[in-house]
């Protein structure tokens, strides 16, 4: 709520904040392509998007969030499904060409990967962009 909130107030009107979605236009399950051109079913923690509302802006911000104590194979499926997500085509095997919607999710302009240590009170939050990691940072709460 506060994410849509936030993002209407800054002029980001017809954008909505979602959890755990996993829709397309017409229903369709959102999928990416993952290593080795698999067709993976996605769904993440919180995104930003248009819903289908807007074909070259359609897909802003994907967020996912882990715990510390969780498995290092979980955080980096994580991290691999914010560099898939973040890309701007698969290896040019299809493009998000501005007039029609791709096949598979991609062109998120920012993804986002959240781990909070509790016990140490700290957040560590790494940023995706284009398909890589632009930056890490660690912060005390």
């Amino acid at each position: 709520m506060y994410m849509q909130r936030i993002a209407n107030e800054s002029g980001l009107v017809g954008y909505f904040a979602d959890t755990e979605y996993n829709r397309m236009q017409g229903g369709q399950i959102k999928t990416i392509l993952g290593k080795s051109m698999k067709i993976i079913t996605i769904n993440c923690d919180i995104i930003l998007h248009s819903r289908g509302g807007s074909v070259t802006e359609d897909n802003l911000i994907a967020i996912e969030m882990k715990k510390s104590q969780r498995p290092v194979r979980e955080k980096n499926e994580d991290r691999d499904r914010l560099r898939t997500l973040t890309k701007r085509s698969y290896d040019r095997v299809w493009s998000n060409d501005g007039t029609t919607h791709p096949e598979h999710v991609c062109g998120y302009r920012l993804g986002a990967y959240i781990e909070v240590n509790n016990p140490k009170r700290n957040v560590r939050i790494e940023y995706f962009m284009h398909g890589k990691r632009v930056e890490s940072v660690a912060r005390l709460y």
